[in-house]
């Protein structure tokens, strides 16, 4: 979760005074980084996962289940049997935005041979383990990316009523600050964002129009004017950062061996995640009420759109020094190696006294016009004891800025006076139920960074495009109904790819000669090809496979985390947010009105849970089943 520095927070009044002097000074932070590691190489390939975990508590009686706030606690134990115990522990524990919210990693990264694919599982399962080790009697660790009934009336434990004053935090009417970390940096975050915006953050998402939904389906607040008028009908509102980052996600970081090689991978990778967002999807559920969107995306860049009234174009620039198109937290806006140049097709709004400065140090056009973009912020958070710094062996101004850019890809330089490399953080997954399923998503993509790189594939496709491609991603049932833009001819190089893809391949090629060099192609086709149109990603990684040397345990892992990708994309399983849909839909409680009771998030959360810890099979999700075999630790695949 970003630079988590101690002291003592400053207000947004007292942190705006600063601005100027975090945004310079984070600038000679960056250059000093620059300088001091542009030209190291031979950085070897390592990665490694976030997995965001919700703590929930299971009523059983009364058949009703709430986010346990005792997040920072076991965080605290896990960091104590751990890594403060022994520095090589297998993981590493940290805080995350909700008091109900902890994230694990593993102790240490991962490197470049194969056989390391076979760990991943059983790395999550022991920080599974771990964390659940110290719960109480019917409590669990839950990988769901949003608690359905997320701000409804006593969905903490212990019960806390909102608070929607001007001391507290978010102000919200649905969520308590006893639900905010209580890290200082979190709830100064919440309490800025929305000093700095003027208004709390609005989100209003689509409800799924079901039988029995009220149309227009409208929600009233007399004692709020101001929700009574950011509300939309036939909108689930919302009114707090609690909402968007009090969600779970998958990540992935990758470290290049250079940063041009970096670079590029930034740019390959940001157009696939469109792509396994809709893969991924999994939060069809919002305060209570069935929503018309898969993905939590949109729900999180709303609730820390910090931009005023005039950054919004809603009002003529007075105050304000710049109109900004998209809010802190969204797609990428430029693409930062030279191959991508031609793509950068947005208006890309930039500080131009810091891109200057930055071309004057000897940077190059594309990463100064990024670091200038990333620095129109004003930092949101800051510390008293952290406003002076030692700029050549420190970077918490530049991390200041950089941290809360919290953008689909993450172009990340090296720490000072370290031995870590340029890295690019993947970000758009949504967080899946089982061990299993985390772990085909995180191999599936360090897959194709590898493929990526050894066959130097080329999937760059306007920027603009790939805009559109997040929004599609997001809507009910994407994986199967969306069309995305993607490149026709991936193997520009003319590298050979594949001999199992060298048809569509040729055919491609021919039609880019009289066509544009991508089309709107559905996920099945791009993850699973289509002969005369595209390869597909899993036939080219398949190839990928066979030509290097994997043992067979590795190998049958790999499948089964590939098949899991394939058939999601044909629409063979489902994802999780179709899943849930079903699951709500036959639910006997459930009336057709786009209502998630008590009784039926018990219901969900419980079959989450149990198929979570292995506890029953869900083939509809999974497929068949395939069996572990524990004293051998290789795995065989019962499936076709």
């Amino acid at each position: 979760m970003g630079l988590l520095s101690q002291g003592s927070p400053l207000s947004w009044e007292e942190t705006k005074r600063h601005a100027d002097h975090v945004r310079r000074h984070g600038i000679l932070q960056f250059l000093h980084i620059y300088h001091a590691v542009k030209d190291r190489h031979k950085d070897v390939l390592k990665w490694g996962d976030e997995v965001e975990y919700m703590l929930v508590s299971f009523d059983h009686e009364n058949k009703r289940v709430q986010l346990v706030l005792s997040g920072e606690e076991v965080v605290e134990t896990l960091q104590e049997k751990g890594e403060k115990t022994n520095p090589n522990h297998p993981t590493l524990w940290r805080p995350e935005y909700g008091s109900y919210m902890i994230e694990g990693t593993p102790g240490q990264p991962y490197g470049g041979t194969m056989s390391e694919f076979n760990t991943v599982e059983d790395n999550m399962r022991q920080r599974r383990k771990e964390a659940t080790s110290l719960l109480k009697e019917n409590q669990a660790v839950c990988t769901i990316t949003s608690f359905p009934r997320l701000g409804c009336p006593g969905f903490t434990l212990p019960e806390c009523k909102p608070t929607p004053v001007e001391g507290g935090a978010s102000r919200s009417l649905f969520f308590p600050d006893e639900a905010i970390n209580k890290h200082p940096r979190f709830s100064t975050l919440t309490r800025n964002i929305r000093h700095r915006r003027g208004e709390k953050v609005v989100i209003n998402t689509p409800i799924f129009k079901d039988k029995n939904t009220p149309s227009p389906f409208i929600e009233t607040f007399p004692e709020d004017d101001e929700a009574a008028k950011a509300s939309k009908p036939d909108h689930i509102y919302m009114d707090a950062m609690g909402f968007g980052m009090g969600n779970c996600c998958l990540q992935v970081t990758f470290q290049a061996c250079s940063i041009s090689e970096a670079r590029y991978l930034y740019d390959q990778l940001a157009t696939i995640c469109p792509i396994v967002m809709a893969l991924s999807a999994a939060s069809p559920f919002y305060r209570g009420y069935v929503s018309d969107v898969d993905c939590r995306w949109g729900v999180i860049s709303a609730s820390v759109d910090d931009r005023t009234r005039e950054e919004r174009g809603l009002e003529p620039l007075k105050n304000s020094n710049y109109r900004i198109s998209k809010s802190r937290y969204d797609s990428i806006d430029s693409y930062l190696s030279e191959c991508g140049e031609k793509y950068n097709d947005i208006d890309l709004t930039i500080d131009k006294e810091i891109y200057e400065q930055l071309l004057q140090e000897g940077i190059d056009h594309l990463l100064a016009q990024h670091v200038a973009h990333l620095f129109i912020r004003d930092p949101l958070t800051l510390f008293e004891e952290k406003i002076h710094l030692d700029d050549a062996n420190e970077s918490d101004h530049f991390e200041n800025i950089q941290s809360t850019n919290w953008q689909t890809m993450r172009f990340k330089p090296p720490p000072p006076n370290s031995d870590i490399g340029w890295r690019v953080e993947f970000r758009p997954m949504e967080v899946q139920l089982t061990d299993f399923e985390n772990s085909a998503y995180v191999v599936f993509v360090v897959l194709l960074t590898r493929v990526i790189l050894s066959y130097k594939l080329d999937f760059l496709i306007p920027l603009s495009k790939v805009d559109e491609n997040m929004k599609v991603a997001q809507k009910r049932d994407a994986v199967l109904q969306g069309m995305f833009y993607f490149r026709k001819d991936i193997c520009k190089g003319g590298n050979a790819v594949v001999d199992g893809c060298g048809k569509a391949q040729q055919s491609m090629e021919l039609a880019t000669e009289e066509h544009e060099e991508y089309a709107l192609m559905s996920i099945d086709t791009i993850i699973n090809g289509k002969e005369g149109v595209f390869p597909g990603l899993i036939p080219i990684l398949n190839s990928y496979l066979e030509n290097m040397e994997v043992d067979v345990d590795t190998r049958c892992s790999i499948l089964n985390y590939l098949k899991l990708i394939k058939k999601r994309a044909s629409g063979e399983l489902m994802t999780i947010a179709k899943w849930m849909r079903e699951f709500i839909a036959n639910h006997p409680d459930y009336k057709q009105d786009s209502v998630i009771t008590d009784q039926i998030n018990y219901s969900l959360i419980l079959k989450c849970n149990q198929i979570a810890n292995e506890l029953c099979e869900c083939p509809e999700l999974l497929g068949p089943a395939f069996k572990r075999v524990k004293d051998s630790g290789s795995k065989t695949d019962s499936s076709n």
